[in-house]
């Protein structure tokens, strides 16, 4: 099967616009949107983005490193403004960050000096939400990401893949219609980023809040996804809008999958993304791997997905 025929067969795609079943109502649009950083010479990361997230959607961006993709993100998230263009939330347009939209970082950037619960408490502080309510909603909200019984831990007392999971919780405490998350298992081994990318697909099923998740990881992409956007190489712009229609819940290896992932794979090639470097674009296994290095490792995620 051709990469065309592969993209045909497992996915609607289009050049631009959201896929036209989708439901109408809009959590995100962003028209015309740019970003220059400024310097000597200017950076472009962003150019004439043209964007709808549906509301209740799992929307992956994803592109090799550089494409603008994190900041994107910052725009949707009201931490950055883009230099030209709108972005509206809930037909508002973001003027700063709202305790609607959580936020996941890579790094789960928790406070050293306060225990787990208190770092998932610190958005409940903000909003002045009195000291009996917001440790019943960080023991529930622990409790949901597995951290039940650690609430009393400090940062350097949990693993990595912990130290993410409170990262979410702190997020998800605040009850905020979105989730934007930026790249958030991208520091924890491959093993445990598999078994979170299952934990955060329970918790998006049983509240459906609006996702929009970066990556530059195909396989990632593919097993998460509604949709997913693929950015350009720098300046980025919206490339190639992929529906993914595999049924959920999704199994790892299932050949309609990684009939996706080639498919992508092809789409990248197209841009040359493939070719900027190896911390560009990843995927399960490495790019060069071996077939049997890519056996190997989806026999390892069907075993933590089983288990």
């Amino acid at each position: 099967m051709t990469v065309a025929d592969s993209t045909s067969a497992r996915a609607s795609t289009s050049a631009s616009g959201s896929n036209p079943n989708a439901a109408q109502e809009i959590a995100f649009e962003v028209a015309g949107i740019g970003k220059t950083f400024p310097g000597n010479p200017p950076v472009v990361a962003l150019d004439n983005i043209d964007l709808r997230v549906e509301r209740g959607e799992f929307l992956v961006l994803l592109g090799p490193s550089g494409c603008g993709k994190s900041t994107l993100l910052e725009i949707l998230s009201g931490l950055q403004e883009p230099t030209e263009g709108t972005a509206t939330f809930n037909g508002s347009q973001i003027h700063g960050p709202s305790p609607e939209l959580g936020v996941v970082f890579q790094d789960a950037s928790l406070y050293p000096w306060r225990t787990i619960a208190h770092n998932v408490e610190l958005g409940l502080e903000l909003k002045g939400t009195p000291t009996t309510e917001r440790r019943a909603i960080a023991a529930d909200t622990l409790a949901s990401v597995g951290l039940a019984g650690f609430e009393r831990k400090y940062p350097h007392q949990l693993s990595g893949g912990m130290r993410q999971r409170a990262g979410i919780a702190r997020a998800l405490a605040t009850r905020p219609e979105v989730l934007l998350m930026d790249e958030p298992f991208g520091a924890v081994d491959h093993l445990t980023r598999i078994q979170l990318q299952h934990e955060l697909l329970s918790l998006w099923e049983r509240d459906r809040k609006t996702v929009v998740f970066v990556t530059h990881d195909v396989g990632e992409a593919v097993f998460l996804a509604d949709r997913i956007v693929v950015l350009s190489p720098r300046p980025g712009r919206v490339y190639r809008q992929i529906q993914v229609d595999a049924p959920r819940p999704r199994q790892r290896g299932d050949h309609q999958l990684l009939d996706l992932e080639a498919a992508i794979y092809g789409i990248l090639h197209e841009l040359g993304a493939d070719r900027l470097g190896t911390d560009g674009l990843a995927g399960p296994a490495s790019a060069d791997a071996s077939g049997d290095d890519r056996l190997a490792a989806d026999r390892s995620e069907r075993e933590v997905q089983n288990a």
